[in-house]
């Protein structure tokens, strides 16, 4: 293939933003539910391009025509790239794509557990498992909100990358813990059940968990007791099997949502201009067409700036996304049997109202005040 062709054929995940416009001219296009992604409607395909519901494997690509696979997320433990690489398949993923949008997801989630609660930022302990695309960025905006480092990342570690980090144990007696690896069923950084029942009952530290990394990276029997005999509040973005999620943790925790922390307009136009530039490049094509995100209305925010910077990132961050109003919603699934649970979760993840990011909004400080306007301004805010 050199340059797109009528002849092409690309099945691709119908949830992907923007589709139709970007591969426009590439060939048939054929769009499908993730979940009913099957190896009979790929016989005569040449592109695959998937989120993380699909998982592409011998099973879902032997006996086709499959040359390309792209996921447009950043995780890829849904794809069996040995498999792909020991057939000629080309892969590319979308790391990065929403990695901003996954961190401002999670301090929103830190401003309003520690103002809500009452609890000043300077010296809370902030641990980070995984200090990676969304990770790094965590760990970079920490320090302007007077939250200490506890960071763990093996694999970082060993690469002998120079950071002062933490054995896992150490990381979880933090007050807040936040989780952002990939899902590794095995190996030495195995990460299924990194959190579980016996590492995280040995202390006594967390105050607020959140993950928003993969539902199995945390044992949901660990979070269940977790927050059933010692009150944790958790945030939880992820869930253990995926979309039948377990009814009793969902009632339990005091945040919830159906896997859209990186559900941003931005991060989904990142994420499909990424998989056309990997095909691109794969067809060895070029072309001038980009995504550009509308402009949002009432962008603009007045803040008081005579208070803590912990209380005025709250209240931007509220202004842009109130993770309460999406916790009510998915919480009306904690009732229902198993399979009708399990399609109102994808009910919600396929008709979600993409959040915009920070970097949308203006600030106006009453009155200006330097030093949250610097903050804020790492926080990719505008400050006026």
């Amino acid at each position: 293939m050199k340059t797109p062709t009528k002849t092409m054929k690309l099945v691709i995940d119908e949830n992907i933003a923007y589709i139709r416009e970007t591969f426009a001219g590439y060939g048939e296009i054929v769009l499908s539910h993730g979940r009913k992604i099957t190896n009979e409607l790929l016989k005569d395909a040449d592109v695959l391009i998937v989120r993380s519901i699909t998982n592409v494997n011998a099973e879902l690509l032997q006996n086709t025509n499959v040359k390309f696979v792209g996921t447009a997320t950043i995780g890829t433990d849904h794809i069996d790239k040995e498999y792909l690489k020991q057939n000629n398949i080309a892969f590319a993923d979308a790391k990065g794509c929403n990695a901003d949008a996954v961190t401002e997801y999670v301090y929103t989630a830190i401003s309003k557990f520690l103002v809500e609660s009452g609890t000043p930022s300077e010296g809370v302990k902030l641990g980070v498992i995984g200090r990676g695309n969304i990770g790094g960025r965590v760990v970079k905006l920490a320090p302007y909100l007077g939250l200490k480092l506890l960071v763990n990342d093996p694999p970082l570690q060993r690469q002998g990358v120079k950071y002062p980090f933490v054995d896992l144990q150490t990381a979880l007696s933090a007050d807040i813990l936040t989780i952002h690896t990939p899902l590794y069923k095995s190996g030495i950084d195995k990460t299924l059940h990194l959190i579980n029942s016996d590492n995280i009952g040995r202390t006594q530290n967390i105050r607020f968990l959140i993950n928003a990394s993969r539902g199995e990276t945390a044992e949901t029997f660990a979070l269940t007791e977790l927050t059933k005999e010692r009150k944790i509040p958790l945030c939880l973005d992820v869930w253990e099997n995926e979309p039948k999620i377990n009814s009793e943790l969902l009632s339990l925790s005091r945040f919830a949502s159906p896997h859209i922390a990186g559900y941003t307009l931005e991060g989904k136009i990142n994420g499909t201009m990424m998989m056309k530039k990997a095909l691109d490049k794969f067809i060895n094509y070029s072309d001038t067409f980009t995504l550009l995100p509308p402009l949002v209305e009432d962008s603009r925010i007045q803040l008081q700036s005579n208070k803590p910077i912990i209380e005025i990132l709250y209240e931007a961050s509220r202004f842009v996304y109130k993770i309460e109003k999406d916790t009510e919603i998915l919480k009306q699934a904690a009732g229902m049997p198993a399979e009708e649970s399990g399609k109102y979760f994808d009910s919600l993840r396929r008709n979600y109202e993409l959040r915009r990011e920070f970097t949308n909004y203006t600030i106006e400080l009453l009155p200006y005040n330097a030093q949250a306007a610097r903050v804020l301004r790492m926080f990719r805010f505008n400050v006026v």
